[in-house]
């Protein structure tokens, strides 16, 4: 069972704590900026940052949707940590300043792939396409803050 790990990351004509805030609001900010690729969104504990309890199902593919109950802790200042317990998924956002009024927001996903065939095709493609899934997300963000 390999690693899978997807990364992708955008600068945003926003400062580096407005950023972070903005996704770090489970309860506002973060439902807005969902793409369609998020459904049965529903905060369930908390709803800012560390200690937020959040759920959603995550359509990656057209057959393929994941459950997801997800942890939220801030082991650092600027990063924001994922755990979901319905799998060995686990996604962090960073964020940092990139100069005069912008910052780099970094989003990360690893988890335990497949064995086998399904493994490979999962290695293969499932980066890229959680990849764009969070390309769009930044950008809805962006859109966001860059108000």
């Amino acid at each position: 069972m390999a690693q899978v790990e997807a990364t992708t990351e955008r600068i945003i004509a926003a400062d580096a704590e407005t950023v972070f805030d903005a996704l770090a609001d489970y309860s506002g900010t973060r439902a807005k900026v969902l793409p369609e690729h998020f459904s049965e969104y529903e905060v369930r504990e908390g709803g800012d940052g560390e200690g937020t309890l959040v759920h959603w199902k995550l359509q990656a593919t057209s057959k393929r949707v994941r459950d997801c109950l997800l942890e939220v802790t801030e082991p650092t200042d600027g990063q924001l940590v994922e755990k979901d317990r319905n799998s060995s998924m686990v996604t962090t956002w960073t964020v940092t300043p990139a100069g005069e009024g912008k910052s780099r927001a970094v989003v990360t996903s690893v988890w335990n792939g497949a064995g086998g065939v399904g493994g490979f095709f999962e290695r293969t493609f499932a980066p890229k396409g959680l990849a764009r899934i969070y390309d769009a997300l930044l950008a809805k963000l962006a859109d966001e803050v860059e108000k």
